[in-house]
């Protein structure tokens, strides 16, 4: 049974909002078999889990110098 579904059935609970709200942040629960940093890295990065990992650089362009 994946997390997902096991969070819905014991704690009628899913991974996110059935009706998201625009501007609303949401995190997806991370399964088993997410990739994760190391705990040095996860400590600098702010999160250990790699596919949480978004970095903001402010230009919506992706470019560090923006």
């Amino acid at each position: 049974m994946k997390l997902e579904e096991m969070a819905q059935r014991q704690y009628g609970i899913a991974p996110l909002p059935e009706n998201p709200v625009y501007a609303m942040a949401y995190v997806p629960f991370q399964g088993e078999g997410s990739k994760i940093f190391s705990p040095d890295q996860g400590f600098a990065v702010g999160t250990m889990y790699q596919a949480l990992n978004k970095p903001f650089y402010g230009s919506g362009k992706g470019d560090k110098n923006d």
